[in-house]
């Protein structure tokens, strides 16, 4: 039995979690504390497109500029 693709999966969902955790205090940082619904559409991203908005975030001066990121994505 091959457990390989058991630990690539738990490693791969321990990197996303790691990520949104990430995010998400840099955009509490940024620009205050984040409505519930936006956390969970944040937590709806794929790992690319957390390393998208990690980068798009430091243009952010509002949570309008969140929401209308997210707006642009495909999710």
């Amino acid at each position: 039995m091959r457990l390989e693709p058991l630990y690539q999966r738990e490693r791969e969902q321990a990197v996303h979690s790691g990520e949104q955790r990430l995010v998400l205090r840099l955009l509490n940082r940024r620009i205050g504390e984040i409505d519930t619904s936006l956390i969970e559409r944040i937590k709806g991203l794929s790992i690319e497109q957390l390393e998208n908005l990690g980068e798009a975030l430091l243009d952010f001066s509002s949570v309008a500029d969140l929401e209308t990121w997210l707006n642009q994505q495909l999710i």
